[in-house]
């Protein structure tokens, strides 16, 4: 976590560069990990699986490494790279579709349990106090990645939201993505 000027800095005293600005009293939270999704790094260049679609690509990692929780026979299960909160799920098919009208019915029923398993394992995990559940269909719709369809599974719990996303746009979160991975990997339901 960043901190506070303890002392005053003049600018002739400040180095070149600080970029803190005039000290106010105020903690800072640096969150330069946001800068990659800000400027979109990592993000498909066009429409097709070969455009470095990180939902095509993540499933060929190990799953530490990609954050895969759950593999399936046609869609698998996710930690979202930039979470709104800890848990924060994407269920994926495999194939490279944009459209859930494209999906076949293996792959509907698939993502449908997928995401049932996640409810399951992450009230096990964590015990949130609800879920946001649901896909953003094309970039006009808050898809990020519009061109690999992906349903989110979102953990709440009572207070949230505060004034962190709202005025800050930073996301505060209390464990790394490897931890919440590992732990929901372990609680999830086996057949």
């Amino acid at each position: 976590m960043g901190g506070t000027h303890d002392e005053p800095v003049s600018g002739a005293d400040r180095p070149s560069g600080a970029g803190t600005g005039t000290p106010d009293g105020h903690e800072r939270l640096w969150t330069p990990h946001r800068m990659a999704y800000i400027k979109g790094e990592g993000k498909p260049t066009g429409p097709g699986a070969d455009d470095g679609c990180p939902f095509c690509r993540a499933p060929g990692l190990p799953d530490e490494e990609g954050l895969v929780v759950a593999r399936g026979r046609s869609a698998y299960v996710v930690l979202n790279l930039y979470p709104y909160n800890s848990g924060h799920l994407l269920v994926c098919p495999y194939r490279h579709v944009s459209e859930y009208t494209s999906l076949d019915g293996e792959e509907t029923a698939e993502v449908a349990a997928l995401t049932q398993a996640g409810l399951r394992a992450l009230t096990e995990a964590y015990g949130p106090g609800g879920f946001n559940v649901g896909m953003n269909l094309g970039t006009v719709a808050g898809a990020g990645i519009a061109a690999h369809l992906h349903q989110h599974v979102v953990p709440r719990w009572g207070g949230d939201t505060n004034f962190m996303p709202v005025i800050g746009q930073t996301r505060v979160l209390p464990e790394m993505l490897e931890r919440t991975r590992a732990r929901l990997a372990e609680t999830w339901p086996r057949e």
